[in-house]
């Protein structure tokens, strides 16, 4: 398998940790797209991912790449069902499904660098504006996560149950989006901290982190 992603981007995490959690190995190390240069935009990184978004996944054998990090996560979790990253039960999977889902589908998409490239050269944002609208969007996300978290008689050591799934993983870059990113107070979800300070005990996690990772600026790492 190869990787394309970034240092920084959250998706690309999301997979890092995936393949850590499941012990997969890539064939050859992450492949840099520099999507704050506009590398994504490149005729040969489009014939990969029409989106021109990161990460994609090339696995061998496979027809094409595969490109959405959920997907990928899903895809992962059945070639490797063990450990599992979803529960055995239907209500379950729903549950951690719904948590990733606020994660990946509500917060993150409104703070990834076209939109933020939007709001600067279409709507003409200052960079004071901008940055309200990342720290306000990823926040609002943890709000709704904390709500689950703080009340549900699911939650254990981790989103769901004692072990992590699909739903920690994406909580977990929701939290790096609002504390590292968006420079956010998280003071008040504090269910969801909690959930994120075990998850960064593990290596697979930390060891993820964008600020870990070899591209990131010197100054930054971790």
């Amino acid at each position: 398998m190869k990787l394309y992603g970034f240092w920084r981007s959250l998706a690309t995490f999301r997979v890092r940790v995936a393949l850590a959690l499941k012990g997969l190995k890539l064939d050859e190390p992450e492949i840099p797209v520099d999507i704050l240069q506009g590398r994504q935009f490149d005729d040969a990184y489009r014939k990969l991912n029409a989106q021109s978004v990161v990460p994609a996944l090339i696995v061998e054998g496979a027809g094409s790449p595969l490109f959405q990090s959920m997907a990928i996560l899903e895809y992962l979790e059945e070639i490797r069902p063990q450990p599992a990253l979803l529960p055995r039960d239907a209500l379950g999977r729903a549950r951690v499904r719904g948590l990733s889902q606020i994660c990946v589908s509500d917060g993150h998409p409104l703070i990834v660098p076209r939109i933020r490239r939007y709001l600067d050269k279409d709507l003409g944002l200052d960079e004071s504006a901008r940055d309200r609208w990342v720290a306000h969007w990823s926040l609002i996300a943890l709000e709704a996560i904390e709500g689950h978290l703080a009340r549900e008689p699911e939650t254990g050591r981790f989103c769901h149950g004692d072990a992590p799934t699909l739903a920690d993983i994406c909580v977990a870059s929701q939290v790096i989006a609002a504390k590292d990113y968006g420079h956010c107070d998280v003071s008040g979800v504090p269910a969801v901290m909690r959930v994120y300070g075990e998850c960064m005990r593990l290596d697979a996690f930390a060891l993820s982190h964008p600020q870990r990772q070899s591209g990131a600026p010197p100054g930054l790492r971790g």
